[in-house]
């Protein structure tokens, strides 16, 4: 079975299977337009394919580093020759980000899987301190078993690929659960891992109910999660109930400080990209920004005047800033700005629904100023195109 955006599907590796469960749009955030359908994989579906994992995995640990290297340096000669267009068009058009931005993030992947292939080689053990005379201490390294990977909407395939990578180089076989606004897109991905064994990789979309199945079975053994810090939360502890090892990966509330000393042009320009690459749709993204008192009129000038340099639009097109990915994303930012100026900031750009762009869900890059740290947009996470600042004196 080919996979098709209209026809909703899992995936276990190397094939496609349709799914059973309510079917569900996906929308453009730029244009409102359907761009495909998805279904979250059954009870079923999930079962056959952690039993197909459970399988695959136990031949899987048992081949030697150099031989599970070959294999990742195959799924890398995939990704090198495969032509990715449709797939960076789809995440466009699920996620909204630039289509540059998509087809980069998707196409660079292939040094991922050769740099833990070769990491892989030097992991077979260690020989550890003696603690007494004549004794002989040997740490030895097992896969864990059956990976989960729980994956964000705004960088779905880089993150993907880097705990894949890492763990199939380790032994374990991975599900991977992708970010329901990013589903078409991953599971378009997947046909690069056909190289591997079968069932070793399989995709299950869904939402908070699918990763919660995946985590709570005790056919999986251990869990990678990137996404923000409230499901951080909740994943954390529910592994933590059934003592299994996971990584968390989350957003926060990033400051970038301009001391008086710092090259203004500089600091301008490197605070449009912390602020606004992705529409600040970014983990690391600078949300605070503390400026000393000093310089604090010169760089919101300069970083106001390369902010409106910015265009807006439709990732396919010409654009620097895409549409929130969300309806919901973009409500969560005006409520944000709303507040911090009903209580004295001051937007010195944006802080608006762009004219140009009244359907989707667009929002212009903003820059607050007058901006304290009791302020709502301060003290949350605000995961979008907004910079707050605030005046300090000195450091």
């Amino acid at each position: 079975m080919q996979f098709s955006p209209d026809r909703p599907v899992y995936f276990v590796n190397p094939d496609y299977r349709p799914t059973t469960g309510a079917q569900k749009p996906v929308i453009d955030p730029a244009t409102l337009e359907t761009v495909g359908t998805i279904a979250a994989a059954s009870d079923g579906e999930i079962d056959a394919a952690l039993t197909t994992a459970t399988a695959a995995q136990a031949a899987w640990k048992k081949l030697d580093a150099k031989s599970r290297a070959k294999h990742l340096h195959a799924v890398a000669n995939a990704i090198e020759a495969a032509d990715f267009t449709r797939c960076a068009e789809l995440m466009v058009r699920e996620m909204g980000k630039p289509y540059p931005e998509a087809i980069g993030e998707i196409a660079n992947c292939a040094p991922i899987f050769r740099y833990y292939a070769e990491m892989a080689r030097d992991e077979a053990g260690k020989v550890a301190g003696m603690t007494q005379a004549g004794s002989f201490q040997y740490a030895r390294y097992e896969p864990y078993g059956v990976s989960v990977h729980i994956m964000p909407y705004n960088f779905p395939i880089l993150l993907m690929c880097w705990t894949v990578a890492a763990s199939l180089a380790a032994g374990n076989a991975c599900v991977i659960k992708p970010a329901e606004a990013t589903t078409l897109s991953t599971l378009d991905y997947m046909t690069v891992f056909r190289s591997l064994p079968e069932g070793l990789v399989s995709c299950l979309p869904g939402g908070a109910a699918t990763a919660q199945a995946l985590i709570g079975s005790d056919r999986t053994h251990t869990v990678a999660f990137t996404g923000s810090v409230a499901a951080g939360k909740a994943v954390a502890v529910a592994c933590a109930e059934r003592m299994k090892p996971c990584v968390i990966e989350a957003g926060g509330s990033d400051p970038l400080i301009i001391s008086q000393h710092a090259p203004l042009d500089v600091a301008a320009a490197g605070s449009v990209t912390a602020a606004f690459h992705l529409t600040g749709q970014v983990c690391t993204s600078a949300e605070r920004f503390f400026v000393v008192d000093a310089v604090h009129d010169r760089f919101v000038d300069l970083f106001a005047a390369k902010t409106r340099a910015l265009r807006i639009g439709n990732g396919l097109d010409r654009t620097e800033i895409g549409p929130l990915v969300s309806e919901a994303a973009r409500a969560k930012v005006m409520r944000l700005v709303d507040d911090a100026v009903r209580n004295g900031a001051k937007a010195v750009t944006g802080g608006c629904i762009p004219p140009a762009h009244n359907t989707g869900w667009f929002y212009e890059p903003t820059i607050l100023t007058g901006v304290t740290p009791d302020m709502a947009i301060v003290r949350e996470e605000c995961f979008g195109p907004v910079a707050a600042i605030c005046r300090v004196k000195d450091f």
